[in-house]
């Protein structure tokens, strides 16, 4: 076939023509591509979800159990009977030997004050006393005298009544006289100190020969024997306290738990602190000191209630929950706090709170297991905390 071109037009049409060929031909030309390398792999590995394990000694089961409400208490001890030795008369110590530490025995001399002046005044009130006795013996045999003269007519009645009255007034003086002497007589008594109790001296406030007025503090004397814990509490704490109440008591410097009971209870508000004192005596004082500072819990009473440990209970959120494991998962339950104590027969300082809104034998994860997030894969084992993996925390 013979084709004429003209021109540069055709020349152009004609490569047109050419390059289309060109490229229908290899569109034609190029081999089909293999639909098994071109499509995407038919399986892909699978990656698991991680599977945290929590230790056994991180979880508890949530049951009933007798939980006894507990009141904390603080405060000081304080001896039962406490006396401060006074003066009674003013005067110069002669005699005061007693130190810090000793003992005393109810009865016992301990302080003696000069009695050189009072024994003067003693003499005087009872040679006033003589001088009025005899006094009486005058008026009574005046008395006597015109007695038997009124009745022999020599006299009148009148006089008579006269001596009766001038006896009287003998005798009232003599009897005033006897009093002075017994007043002289017990200031010179109280020249002499004497412990109303069996104890220690706790202080000792003068030295011999130092001169005292009256009501002057000498010594201070504490028996041991009987000691109480001097408790402040608020009145809404108060309300729930009855004598006869026990408390178990921790004291400074001693590892040994006591036992006290509530003995009184202060029926006043104090003004300054608006506090109540409550007294509670110690059932043991072997090796005990007044002063020193205890605090422990006072036992309310006893309840049958689903109780948890308080650290289980978390508020890391707006409402407290308590986390658990339910089928093999962390499930958030919100829950609502009650009494508060320790289980009964505990033996140490953990404090367990009564909670509602947990099912009954719900495996609960305690405080130590920390935040964790809900619906995460959890599995419960007996591998020791200190081996498990780490735990990533929830956001509140």
């Amino acid at each position: 076939m013979n084709f004429k071109i003209k021109g540069w037009g055709g020349v152009a049409l004609l490569s047109a023509a050419m390059l289309g060929g060109g490229a229908w031909y290899t569109r034609s030309a190029a081999p089909k591509q293999d639909a098994s390398k071109a499509a995407p792999p038919a399986s892909v590995a699978a990656v698991a979800a991680p599977v945290f394990e929590i230790p056994a000694s991180d979880t508890l089961v949530a049951t009933e159990q007798r939980l006894v409400q507990n009141l904390p208490i603080s405060g000081n001890l304080k001896a039962i009977n406490t006396v401060a030795i006074k003066s009674r008369v003013a005067g110069e110590i002669t005699q005061l030997s007693l130190r810090e530490g000793d003992y005393v025995k109810a009865g016992q001399v301990v302080a003696r004050i000069d009695p050189t002046e009072y024994q003067r005044k003693l003499r005087q009130a009872e040679q006033q006393a003589d001088a009025a006795k005899a006094q009486v013996e005058i008026a009574k045999r005046q008395y006597d005298n015109n007695k038997s003269l009124v009745d022999k007519g020599f006299i009148s009645i009148t006089a008579l009544e006269t001596s009766f009255s001038s006896l009287s007034g003998a005798e009232a003086t003599y009897k005033a006289a006897l009093s002075g002497a017994d007043v002289a007589r017990k200031v010179l008594d109280d020249a002499v100190l004497t412990s109303p109790i069996s104890g220690q001296v706790s202080a000792r406030l003068a030295q011999p020969g130092e001169r005292v007025s009256v009501d002057v503090r000498l010594l201070e004397v504490v028996d041991l024997n009987s000691l109480e814990l001097e408790a402040t509490m608020s009145p809404a704490d108060s309300i729930d306290v009855r004598v006869g109440q026990q408390a178990t008591l921790q004291l400074e410097g001693r590892e040994q738990s006591v036992t006290a009971k509530v003995q009184r209870i202060n029926p006043n508000v104090q003004a300054g602190s608006r506090s109540v004192l409550v007294y509670l005596r110690l059932d043991s004082v072997s090796g005990l000191r007044q002063g020193l500072y205890g605090q422990g819990q006072l036992a309310l009473g006893q309840r049958q209630v689903v109780a948890i440990p308080l650290d289980a209970v978390r508020t890391d959120k707006p409402q407290a929950y308590v986390q658990t494991i339910d089928n093999n998962k962390v499930v958030h339950h919100v829950v609502k706090a009650g009494l508060r104590g320790q289980l009964l027969g505990q033996t140490d300082n953990t404090v367990w709170v009564e909670v509602s809104g947990v099912p009954p034998n719900s495996v609960v994860l305690r405080g130590t297991a920390g935040a964790l997030r809900e619906g995460l894969p959890v599995r419960s084992g007996s591998t020791p905390a200190a081996a498990s993996p780490a735990l990533p925390s929830s956001k509140p």
